[in-house]
């Protein structure tokens, strides 16, 4: 067997372990619905009646900012998964995963995989709280898959990054800290909730380095506008940030058992 498929079958059983313990308890993947759900429901309900705000392309409010609420989500999901790769390490799995055949590679894709699983999650939840409350958006079935397909390779990014950060902080109480630190500026910093056109200069520029900047460029083409012109871009920028925040956690990884 060749290296890329002892890789892939190995980050595919990890995968399939990590989404094994999600369906056994879910209760933490139902929590994370609450925060979003507000957004859409008090924010985003609030908001439309304001009319002052220059959304592009006449869209109320509400219709805006739901891919924005369904990228911060995921993000909510993938940036505290360093901390449950902190928990393996304290139980003594992750040392025995790290003594394995698989390559360290395996072992973060996987585990990003899996990550991939609970935006899914997330995002179904998302688009069943946005037809209770009829916000119209395009639920054409290949912009669908287009979605989830962003949605999965978004959570592997942050996943991954949550992993980098994990082998250099090593406790739970730290990655907690550095997750909120991460997750307000990343989500404040981006078009989620607002457009790029209202922030001062500095921040448009610094928005332009944000990936979930693209993420939710790429969900709104998808889901509203139908205009795919900048897609390519989009997808180009996510899986460069992915591959890079993978090859970096697969890297450093075994820092968080030294």
């Amino acid at each position: 067997m060749t290296y890329p498929q002892r890789a892939l079958g190995s980050a595919l059983t990890i995968a399939e372990m990590e989404a094994r313990k999600i369906r056994h308890d879910s209760t933490e993947l139902w929590m994370r619905t609450v925060q979003p759900a507000l957004w859409l429901l008090i924010f985003g309900e609030v908001f439309n009646n304001i009319r002052s705000l220059p959304i592009p392309g006449g869209f109320s409010y509400i219709q805006y900012i739901a891919p924005g609420v369904l990228a911060q989500s995921v993000l909510f999901v993938a940036i505290f998964y360093g901390i449950t790769i902190v928990w393996e390490r304290d139980v003594g799995l992750l040392t025995k995963l790290l003594s394995t055949p698989s390559p360290r590679l395996a072992i973060v894709v996987g585990k990003a995989l899996a990550a991939g699983v609970r935006g899914i999650f997330q995002g179904v939840m998302i688009f069943a709280l946005s037809l209770i409350i009829g916000v119209n958006l395009r639920f054409d079935p290949l912009d669908v898959a287009g979605v989830f397909l962003v949605v999965v390779l978004f959570a592997m990014c942050f996943a991954s990054l949550s992993m980098t950060l994990a082998s250099f902080l090593k406790t739970r109480d730290r990655m907690m800290g550095i997750g909120q630190a991460i997750t307000i500026p990343l989500f404040f910093g981006s078009n989620a909730i607002y457009p790029i056109s209202l922030m001062p200069g500095w921040l448009q520029a610094v928005s332009a380095f944000n990936p979930l900047t693209y993420v939710v460029d790429a969900m709104r083409s998808m889901l509203l506008t139908g205009d795919y012109s900048g897609l390519p871009t989009d997808i180009l920028a996510l899986l460069l940030s992915t591959a890079l925040f993978i090859a970096c956690a697969s890297v450093v990884l075994k820092r968080l058992i030294e």
